[in-house]
C-alpha cells in the first residue's frame, strides 16, 4: 500500500536521518495538520493533545520521560527510542567526566586563566600554586557502574582496559548484555554493596519510578567516605539536596553532572554540564537515522523494533496483505482474530503474536485484502485498541 504518511518533528533532527524518509511518500515538517508520526529529542509531550491519525511515536535518544508513554500505549500506539545509538558519545563524556574530576583540572583551568602579570611572574605563580591541583591517576582505583545496558557496558569495558577495577550492578542485566560486558567486571547484587565497593560511582539507568531519587540520603550513608558521583543518565536519579548535603559535610568529594540544578551551580566541589552526554554530529545522526529506520518499517510493514511499550515483531513479507493488530494482553485475542478472519474466507499465509506486559502485537499476513468490515469487526473485539492494513 503506497499511503503518504505526514510526520510532524518537535525538536532539530539530524537531517542525515530526516533524508532517509522518502519525499514521495512522507511529508517531514514541524507543522503538520493530522500527523501520523511524531519525531523529537527532549520536546515535552506531556501537555500536547495527541491528534487522531497518530500512529508511532519516535524519540531520537535513549530516555523517554518527556512522552506520555502510558497515555500512547492505552491508544495502542508504539513509542520508538534508540537504544544504543549515543551510547560511544556518552561513555566518552564518562571518561572525560572521571577525568576533570581525579585530577583537579576545572580548578587548575580557573586558576590559570586568572593569572596576570609578566610571562617571568605567571611562571612562579604556577609553580608555586600547582601543589594544591595535585590529583589521582585511575589505575588501580575503583569505579562502580550502576546500570549495565548499551552505555553501562561500553563504560565498564573501556574503564577495565584503563586499568580500573570495575564493579556493575544491574538486576535488569540480559543475557545477551552479559556476554557483552568483559569479564573483568565484578557483579555485586545490591547497590549498596556496590557503594561499600566503589571510589567512584557512574549511573546508567531510565528515569523510572524505581530508579527516582535512588540516590538518597539513606543509599549515600553506604558510600566510601570521599567518593566521586557522576550522573550522566537523567536528571531525577540522585536526590541533588541530598547530595548536596553530602558534599557540605564531606561525605563525598565531588559530583560531575551532566544536568544542573540551582542548588548545585557554582558550588566549588560540583561540575555542572549543560546535558552534553549524547550532543556530538555523530550521536545525533546515529539516533536519528535508527528512529527513523523503524519508524518507517513499522509504518510500511508493520514490524517493531525498539519499541519501549510494545514487544518486538519483526517477519519478512510473506504474502501481499499484512493486518497488525494492537490489544491488550489478555486470554483468547489470537484465537477471536483467527476466528474472524476464517469465518470472512481469509487464508492466513503467516502469524506472529508477541507480548509485552499489558499490551501485545499481532501480525498477519493474507493472501487476499482484508475487506472493510472485516477490519470493523477486528477493532470491535473487546481489548483490541487498533487495526492497521499495511
Amino acid at each position: 500500500m503506497n499511503t503518504f504518511y505526514q510526520v510532524q518533528t518537535f525538536n532539530t533532527i539530524s537531517a542525515t536521518g530526516l533524508g532517509r524518509f522518502p519525499a514521495e511518500r512522507y511529508q517531514v515538517s514541524p507543522q503538520c495538520e493530522n500527523p501520523d508520526v511524531f519525531l523529537l529529542r527532549s520536546f515535552n509531550l506531556h501537555d500536547l493533545p495527541l491528534p487522531s491519525n497518530l500512529k508511532a511515536v519516535g524519540r531520537a535518544g535513549a530516555g523517554v520521560n518527556n512522552i506520555p508513554v502510558q497515555k500512547l500505549s492505552a491508544l495502542g500506539i508504539p513509542v520508538f527510542n534508540t537504544p544504543g545509538a549515543n551510547a560511544n558519545a556518552v561513555k566518552e563524556l564518562v571518561i572525560t567526566g572521571m577525568m576533570l574530576a581525579m585530577r583537579n583540572i576545572c580548578e587548575s583551568w580557573s586558576y590559570v586563566r586568572h593569572l596576570t602579570g609578566s610571562n617571568e611572574e605567571i611562571s612562579k605563580a604556577v609553580e608555586a600554586g600547582k601543589k594544591q591541583f595535585a590529583g589521582c591517576e585511575l589505575p588501580g582505583r575503583t569505579l562502580g557502574v550502576v546500570g549495565l545496558g548499551a552505555i553501562g557496558r561500553l563504560v565498564a569495558n573501556i574503564a577495565v582496559e584503563l586499568g580500573l577495577t570495575v564493579v556493575g550492578y544491574d538486576p535488569l542485566l540480559t543475557v545477551d548484555g552479559a556476554l557483552a560486558l568483559s569479564s573483568r567486571v565484578q557483579r555485586v547484587k545490591s547497590l549498596n554493596a556496590l557503594l561499600q565497593a566503589a571510589e567512584m560511582v557512574t549511573f546508567h539507568v531510565p528515569l523510572v519510578e524505581s530508579t527516582r531519587n535512588m540516590m538518597n540520603a539513606q543509599t549515600l550513608a553506604y558510600a566510601r567516605p570521599g567518593c566521586v558521583l557522576m550522573n550522566f543518565a537523567r536528571n531525577g536519579i540522585l536526590d541533588d539536596h541530598a547530595v548536596l548535603e553530602a558534599l557540605n559535610q564531606g561525605r563525598i568529594s565531588r559530583y560531575v553532572t551532566d544536568f544542573p540544578d540551582a542548588g548545585l551551580i557554582g558550588h566549588e566541589r560540583v561540575i555542572a554540564l549543560p546535558h552534553l552526554g549524547a550532543s556530538t554530529r555523530e550521536a545525533e545522526e546515529n539516533c536519528a537515522v535508527m528512529v527513523v529506520d523503524h519508524i518507517r518499517d513499522f509504518l510500511e510493514n508493520g514490524n517493531i523494533r525498539n519499541s519501549v511499550n510494545f514487544p518486538e515483531v519483526v517477519i519478512p513479507r510473506g504474502a501481499p496483505y499484512r493486518l497488525v493488530i494492537a490489544n491488550s494482553n489478555v486470554p483468547n485475542m489470537v484465537g477471536q482474530i483467527s476466528t474472524a478472519m476464517a469465518e470472512a474466507g481469509l487464508n492466513i499465509s503467516n502469524m506472529m503474536n508477541q507480548s509485552k506486559q499489558e499490551l501485545a502485537y499481532t501480525a498477519v499476513d493474507l493472501d487476499s485484502l482484508v475487506p472493510v468490515d472485516v477490519v470493523a469487526r477486528l477493532n470491535a473485539i473487546e481489548g483490541v485498541l487498533n487495526v492497521r492494513v499495511v
